[in-house]
């Protein structure tokens, strides 16, 4: 590790109120209890990589509408090896547009098949970003990345908050990468858009669950920018039932939409992040389900 960074990284931890209020755009850290694995942080956005002595495992560029390079540069403060992956967690904009850089670098780009699929309807219409990369490689239900004595695993859990969502594991330190599907102390995104039926979430989620892990790093800084734990997944399942079960009350009741999005409340979950903005939405979003059958 480079001196610079080291100073960097001592200079983070030692910080006042006020940077605590207006936190810098970007920031580096190596997870404790790790060895190589570190978490990149640009803005709302976070990407995991991975060094070993032949080369990085890098995520999600997070680059969307900004530059690449303060993550770039951000990798080489730790180390000179070349960045030989890029894996994709899913196709939204916001998490892997600007990844041209590290593909002019030589990175092999990796994601879910449908995430290509996608990626190419897009560019068939001309309106693929200029700066987004179609996956080299792609993934079906599985695949294992090893690189310079580090083993990545790469899992689809099912169709949640989009149809090509990957979990990134790291077996040896029982970590897994998860962007936007799992929220921590947060409800669902707006009304949970990209998915075909909000029971096919929860089993996902229940999915993401059963894997052998520890820590949950997100693709967002949630709840001050803690890991997740199993209990958080495990709360997104219990939040997603109670809505779910709430929502079918309403449904059958005739109440769905506008009623309902009115009516329904959670207040178990009301200190969670998002819950004022978003919980109609998401009730919106169930009552397409049982109010409408999709």
């Amino acid at each position: 590790m480079k001196a610079s960074f080291c100073i960097a990284v001592l200079a983070a931890l030692v910080t006042g109120s006020a940077f605590a209020q207006n936190p810098p755009q970007t920031s580096t850290r190596k997870v404790d209890g790790t060895d190589n694995v570190y978490i990149f942080r640009y803005g709302g956005h976070q990407s995991m990589f991975v060094v070993t002595p032949q080369g990085v495992i890098a995520t999600d560029p997070i680059s969307y509408l900004r530059p690449a390079k303060p993550y770039i540069d951000a990798i080489k403060a730790v180390t000179d090896k070349p960045i030989k992956y890029v894996i994709y967690s899913h196709h939204h904009y916001d998490h892997i547009a600007g990844g041209q850089p590290f593909k002019d670098l030589g990175a092999t780009f990796v994601a879910h098949k449908r995430t290509r699929e996608r990626l190419l309807e897009l560019k068939k219409q001309n309106s693929l970003l200029a700066d987004v990369v179609m996956p080299d490689q792609v993934v079906g239900d599985q695949k294992i990345i090893k690189l310079g004595g580090t083993t990545l695993e790469l899992d689809y859990v099912g169709r949640n908050h989009s149809d090509n969502s990957l979990v990134m594991r790291l077996p040896k330190e029982k970590i897994v990468f998860v962007v936007d599907f799992a929220p921590i102390e947060s409800v669902q995104f707006r009304n949970i858009p990209d998915n075909a039926s909000p029971l096919e979430y929860i089993a996902s989620l229940k999915k993401l669950a059963s894997l052998d892990w520890e820590r949950m790093i997100p693709g967002h800084p949630y709840a001050g920018g803690r890991f997740g734990t199993k209990k958080d997944v495990e709360a997104d399942i219990a939040y997603m039932e109670d809505l779910s079960a709430e929502v079918k009350k309403a449904a059958d009741a005739g109440k769905c939409f506008d009623t309902a999005m009115k009516e329904v409340k959670l207040p178990k979950y009301e200190k969670w992040a998002n819950y004022e903005a978003s919980l109609p939405a998401n009730v919106e979003r169930f009552c397409y389900w049982w109010g409408r059958g999709y």
